[in-house]
């Protein structure tokens, strides 16, 4: 018997507690030994000082239009009525141009381009001291414009609602399945909580962008969470009372069996991940619903998020949550909004209905959240992401809509030492191409690491060698 099978053995009899944790920490350290890999993992250390402690990501599932919400385009005005042909901006459906990604351009019987360039169905104005241009659909994201940092020169490659995926892996669904970017965060910086996940979704997602890990394993996936401080997880409360000594039992015997079965399986990443996880499980029953008790906050506080509105309630609750889950050491917390199906923000028709209804949601609860945050000082060292996998298009899509857009969007971001009231890059007068300063989603990826204290380079599995697109450039005219 080697010395790996030795401190197996060892572990498998140590009741409880340190034992399992310390179990699953030296099961995957022994297995590379094993192996031979001259590797080793992340440490829970920042690779250099990081400016963030940790990330709000809101996802728009559907894809917001870019032109309705933070990218005025009065040219689209102008020309409205008329195909992209008639325009002066004939030259943005240049082939070379659209060869970064599969598109189809519909024809009609003429040869002509019938995509009539579609009006922006809602005003904007200038906002805030530095006057950055917001639609009239965000008039509360709009009060806080000059604590943002706009990126209007976003771009992708997958056409279709994979491109999900795509924003948070990096990757095109095709290629396969890859760790997302809070996966990532998790597997690379140690913890700051002893009682919450480091890593938390909540709202739907799609059976495509279900899980984070993948072959980090899935003890770094994110923990789905419900706010409703009397049921936030699934199976997180026993089926009839039992008292703190009772529990102590239960998770000790589970943990004891698990231990036993790994003997056999000593490769199976799935139960290593369930014997780590189940000392935080027994913290996390006590801890979250304390975390998700709004009672502990003010009526003012509470009014801030929208929690006294039907239509801005859930986000507010999940916005609210989101604040004191980061104040009690919450690493990364990603927020799906509008998920099932397509999305809630795929606005093919009737895209003025859409939003107003989707951006009515989001408006004074996340404006609330960055005003939260900087009152109480959390803002600069907590890094908020608004995305959404693409924009929408300049023409219209049966009559009132519009379709994907891939080739140019808009991402926004605040705090964790990032420039304030700042907009970078930008589209073609027709907000079709991402023009100046062009990014793919990865650029986002990287900002968000340098100001977590991580290179992407460092965190590489050998055995898993990545792209170069896949670490992106950081946004450097962005940071502070």
């Amino acid at each position: 018997m080697n010395l790996f099978h030795h401190r197996r053995a060892f572990l498998a009899n140590t009741a409880g507690g340190f034992g399992s944790l310390a179990f699953s920490s030296l099961l995957g350290r022994d297995a590379r030994a094993d192996s031979g890999a001259d590797w080793a993992p992340p440490d829970g250390r920042p690779h250099f000082a990081p400016k963030a402690d940790s990330v709000i990501w809101i996802f728009l599932n559907g894809g917001m239009s870019h032109l309705e919400t933070f990218d005025p385009k009065p040219e689209l005005d102008k020309y409205a009525g008329k195909t992209i042909a008639e325009s002066p901006y004939r030259g943005v459906q240049d082939p070379k141009k659209l060869a970064q990604a599969r598109v189809t351009v519909v024809n009609d019987a003429n040869g002509q381009q019938r995509d009539k360039l579609y009006p922006t169905q809602v005003k904007f104005r200038k906002r805030g001291k530095s006057g950055i241009e917001v639609s009239d659909f965000f008039p509360h994201i709009g009060g806080v414009v000059d604590d943002l940092a706009i990126v209007r020169s976003m771009w992708t490659t997958d056409d279709n609602h994979g491109a999900q995926t795509q924003f948070h892996s990096g990757r095109h669904m095709l290629d396969g399945e890859f760790p997302t970017l809070g996966a990532w965060v998790h597997y690379g910086l140690g913890r700051l909580s002893d009682n919450l996940p480091q890593f938390i979704s909540m709202g739907t997602r799609e059976y495509w962008n279900k899980k984070d890990g993948h072959y980090l394993g899935p003890r770094h996936d994110a923990v789905p969470i419900r706010v409703d401080p009397a049921n936030p997880l699934d199976f997180g409360k026993p089926e009839r009372p039992l008292s703190a000594a009772e529990e102590r039992l239960v998770f000790d015997l589970t943990a004891r069996l698990d231990r036993h079965r790994s003997q056999a399986e000593p490769a199976d990443s799935s139960l290593a991940a369930r014997l780590a996880s189940y000392e935080l499980a027994y913290r996390m029953q006590r801890a979250l619903p304390i975390a998700l008790d709004f009672a502990q906050e003010t009526q003012e506080t509470q009014k801030l998020y929208g929690l006294d509105r039907p239509e801005t309630k859930t986000f507010g609750m999940q916005m609210l949550a989101s604040r004191r889950l980061v104040e009690r050491g919450v690493r990364f917390i990603q927020i799906q909004h509008g998920g099932g199906g397509a999305g809630a923000w795929d606005a093919h028709g009737d895209l003025k209905g859409n939003h107003t209804t989707n951006c009515r949601q989001i408006d004074q609860p996340l404006a609330g959240l960055v005003t939260d945050l900087k009152r109480r000082g959390m803002l600069e060292r907590t890094l908020v992401v608004l995305a959404t996998e693409f924009g929408r298009t300049p023409g219209s899509q049966g009559g009132t809509g519009r379709d994907h857009h891939i080739f140019g969007f808009t991402v926004v971001m605040a705090g964790g030492g990032l420039k304030a009231g700042v907009v970078h890059g930008a589209t073609d007068p027709i907000g079709f191409h991402a023009e100046e300063n062009r990014h793919y989603v990865t650029d986002i990826h990287a900002t968000i690491l340098r100001q977590m204290g991580l290179d992407s380079r460092r965190l590489e599995i050998p055995a898993r060698k990545r792209l170069e697109i896949d670490h992106g450039k950081a946004i450097a005219e962005i940071i502070a």
